[in-house]
């Protein structure tokens, strides 16, 4: 690829994209509600929420400076993500909970880049994570997730008409805005019915000596808060 291409490429990327019609944000919006309701649905679209889960432990582990063993991401929607370095301190509260927070803040961001017009960017932005996280995966099932879902965000960067990029990235944002919400009602409904013991909200509380319960408020706090901000920038609000 020679100079030219290159700048060819980096304009495509970095460049901005008009909006589409309201019509078809209500539309995108529509079909991600139904990737998250119905629950047949939903225990094959959640695995892209773990992904977001189990890559926010991985992304804030090595920003605070701990080392990323690995990630692991299970057929039954359940990932882990081992790190080592201190167990008690910031960087390990911050690495637990990342997990049921980082769907809904991606989707925030991905929110605000769609606002911006910065359609093609946020699909190759999504398209490097999953590379990245690939590094990290260590067994089959989490290779062939992180693989078929990264090769679908670059097929339809490099292949797909500028309206199919358009309608994708907001089903992929909104997707991730309504996503984020559930699991933190699902971790709830567990821990009611004594589930679910070593969660992210209960390693939280040890950690800190502040109760559970106050960690899942700020899961739900942020994922509500996520798709009303994110919800409201998408419609133009």
């Amino acid at each position: 690829m020679n100079s030219t291409e290159l700048g060819d490429l980096w304009d495509r990327v970095t460049g901005t994209q008009s909006a589409p019609e309201q019509w078809l944000v209500v539309v995108t919006a529509t079909l991600a509600l139904i990737a998250v309701v119905p629950n047949p649905i939903w225990r094959l679209s959640r695995n892209t929420i773990t992904i977001a889960h189990e890559g926010g432990h991985g992304l804030v582990a090595l920003l605070t400076g701990r080392q990323l063993s690995g990630i692991r991401l299970h057929s039954d929607t359940s990932g882990l993500t081992v790190s080592r370095g201190k167990p008690t301190g910031i960087g390990m509260i911050l690495t637990a909970a990342a997990g049921y927070t980082a769907p809904s803040l991606l989707g925030l961001g991905g929110a605000w880049l769609l606002t911006n017009g910065r359609i093609t960017l946020l699909l190759w932005v999504a398209t490097a994570l999953l590379a990245v996280m690939l590094v990290m995966i260590r067994n089959v099932y989490g290779a062939l997730t992180v693989i078929l879902t990264g090769a679908t965000f670059l097929l339809v960067s490099w292949l797909a008409s500028s309206d199919v990029q358009s309608a994708f990235a907001y089903v992929v944002v909104w997707f991730l805005l309504l996503g984020g919400v559930r699991p933190p009602f699902e971790l709830q409904s567990k821990r009611r019915y004594g589930g679910a013991p070593d969660s992210d909200a209960d390693q939280l509380a040890r950690l800190t000596h502040a109760p559970a319960v106050l960690w899942l408020f700020l899961f739900h706090a942020v994922s509500l808060c996520s798709l009303i901000g994110g919800g409201r920038w998408l419609l133009g609000w």
